[in-house]
């Protein structure tokens, strides 16, 4: 990367700013600094791909297919089993704010109303599994969810193609059937790697 005093001048920034962000980066995983050979960016095996704001920025542009893939791996490895897991736990709150997003995305009119609702859905889904560690996980991977729901439902002829398989998810935690759940889950997210595989160049 340029020296600290070159890129001062170029983004018209402080140097105290730009050590500040020199610092957010590097804890980040996406650079690092070494004395006498300066700053250079990381390789992407040692970014902190968990991070909120490395998974925003890695996703302002395309993803990948690589990248893609490996969400949709993650997704399949862990929403079945909260959906399970909801089934189980879930209140009946937690029951209201999921047929909530599911009447959305019954009644979404555009792709980004879709969207915005699918993902609700599945976040829901999670916070109704009340373990700590998985309910950060929905606004944790929000951004790249988004992205991939929008590719999926772009590569439908109709982007509401898998409301039925969204009901099919409900119904199961409405009833607290965790196989079930678990199972119209992994049927749904394997038309998701469908769709994103028909979207794929």
């Amino acid at each position: 990367m340029p020296t600290e005093e070159e890129l001062s001048k170029s983004l018209a920034v402080s140097r105290t700013a730009l050590r500040e962000a020199n610092k957010m980066l590097t804890a980040k995983g996406l650079i690092e600094s070494r004395t006498k050979l300066g700053t250079r960016v990381r390789a992407h095996s040692f970014w902190n791909m968990l991070d909120p704001d490395v998974l925003k920025w890695r996703c302002t542009s395309l993803p990948t297919e690589e990248f893609a893939r490996n969400l949709m791996q993650m997704r399949e490895i862990i929403e079945p089993a909260a959906a399970a897991l909801s089934a189980i736990h879930r209140s009946d709150q937690d029951l209201i704010t999921i047929e909530s997003a599911f009447a959305e995305m019954q009644t979404s009119q555009t792709l980004e109303q879709w969207v915005k609702a699918d993902l609700d859905f599945h976040r829901a889904i999670l916070a109704g599994t009340h373990n700590e560690l998985l309910v950060p996980l929905g606004h944790l991977i929000g951004a790249a969810l988004e992205t991939l729901f929008i590719y999926s439902a772009r590569a439908s002829e109709d982007h509401k193609a898998s409301l039925a398989d969204h009901e099919r998810v409900l119904d199961a935690i409405r009833r607290q059937d965790k196989d079930a759940a678990f199972h119209v889950m992994s049927f749904l997210l394997s038309n998701t790697r469908r769709n994103l595989a028909k979207e794929a160049p």
